[in-house]
């Protein structure tokens, strides 16, 4: 992730944490570049362990420029394991593979594309011309070795997935590499330029989930990703991805995304500075508390009295019925939906997003608790909404993010 949340620190074990993974299970950042996300695939695949790979970016560019209006920010996550082996992120019983990983091949040369130096607000990068001259031929290299090595002939490959920051040597790589494949050009992947943008580090990710999830038994899926090299993946989708259904499908969140006001970008992006609400910031979190509450503060467990079935949100050594001490089981809430019993737009509160919206949130279930609204727009509120819940950054504090979790509309 070339913009990760923390330097220094690892931001992998704020994942780790939020869900719920074993201490033994080890985390780790591969940041700094927009390789890190295909070359964590990589890894990923040639590992035998059962691997999550968590991608993520947020890309931009100079206020009006090409970099801003054609890049956008996701996040993909991509679970790597055998057959039986790789179950769910929570440590669920494993299930069989939707892809079957059949080879690959890695290409790297050092030239100047495109570049940034730590501290700086953007990237740059080298006339395009020169990175189309080195990419095309990086690319023959890459995919020639990748069906040699896959055992896998090009009118085998019924999609095609080519991405990368730099167009015009993806568009040309997709021309060129798409001729021999079983569709042609009919086979090339929709880079989503149009509707998300190139999400640098993440986008591999992101297009691999979106093409699986229109897949079919038996296609061969190749994923070419052209950034200081070209690394090519080849997987065969199996019988299995006819009963795989994502949680939240890419093009279901493409078709329910909201217009976000220009204004409210730059300010998120600390382009321009917004006068804030004349109330005190709040102050920084204790390390201390923060980190006697993981379970709830990141991961959204609430406790359940084991005699009377009532839930405690947040959790608690007593129960509300009955008085029973410390015989509580844990009650994992962050997939549980909810209602909005009542709301309040407060207008005054300091927060980096105004207006904030709070609601009482009713859970399917049983349990209530107030939480902050998001993706809303305040004026469409209403009592009755269903809300699904989103671990997000409520502020950050002398360098300190704040995380927890907030509410938005299911849909």
């Amino acid at each position: 992730m070339p913009a990760p949340a923390y330097l220094e620190k690892t931001n992998a074990t704020t994942i780790h944490a939020a869900l719920r993974l074993d201490s033994n299970v080890a985390a780790f950042d591969m940041g700094g570049a927009v390789r890190s996300g295909v070359g964590a695939l990589v890894a990923a695949v040639r590992s035998r362990d059962t691997v999550l790979v968590v991608a993520s970016d947020i890309r931009g560019g100079l206020p009006t420029s090409a970099d801003e209006q054609a890049t956008g920010d996701s996040a993909a996550a991509l679970l790597i394991g055998d057959d039986g082996a790789a179950g769910d992120a929570s440590g669920g019983a494993g299930g069989a593979v939707i892809a079957e990983y059949l080879g690959g091949a890695s290409i790297s040369e050092e030239f100047i594309d495109r570049w940034k130096l730590p501290g700086d607000d953007r990237s740059k990068a080298w006339e395009e011309k020169f990175g189309e001259t080195k990419y095309l031929p990086l690319g023959d290299q890459a995919w020639n070795a990748a069906l040699k090595n896959a055992g896998v002939e090009a009118d085998q490959v019924a999609r095609l997935i080519v991405t990368g920051p730099h167009t015009r040597a993806v568009r040309a790589l997709a021309g060129r590499l798409s001729m021999g494949t079983k569709n042609a050009k009919d086979s090339v992947v929709d880079d989503l330029a149009g509707s998300v943008g190139q999400t640098g580090t993440a986008h591999p990710g992101l297009l691999l989930s979106a093409t699986l999830e229109a897949a079919e038994a038996g296609q061969v899926i190749a994923l070419v990703s052209a950034v200081d090299g070209v690394d090519v993946l080849l997987f065969r989708v199996t019988d299995a991805i006819a009963g795989y259904r994502a949680a939240r499908p890419v093009a279901a969140q493409i078709a329910n995304a909201a217009d976000l006001p220009y204004g409210k970008y730059l300010s998120w992006r600390d382009v321009v500075k917004l006068e804030p609400p004349r109330r005190p910031e709040p102050d920084r979190i204790s390390a201390s508390v923060a980190s006697r509450n993981d379970d709830w503060k990141l991961a959204f467990v609430a406790s359940r009295d084991r005699s009377s079935g009532a839930l405690h949100m947040p959790p608690a050594r007593v129960s509300r019925d009955g008085g029973a001490i410390d015989d509580m089981e844990d009650a994992p809430m962050s997939e549980v939906i909810g209602t909005v019993a009542a709301f309040t737009i407060d207008r005054i509160a300091y927060s980096p997003s105004p207006p904030i919206v709070f609601a009482v949130v009713d859970f399917d279930g049983g349990g209530r608790l107030p939480v902050e609204l998001c993706d809303v727009d305040a004026a469409s509120v209403k009592v009755g909404d269903r809300v699904e819940m989103t671990f997000r950054r409520l502020f950050t504090a002398d360098g300190i993010h704040n995380y927890f979790w907030k509410a938005r509309p299911a849909r």
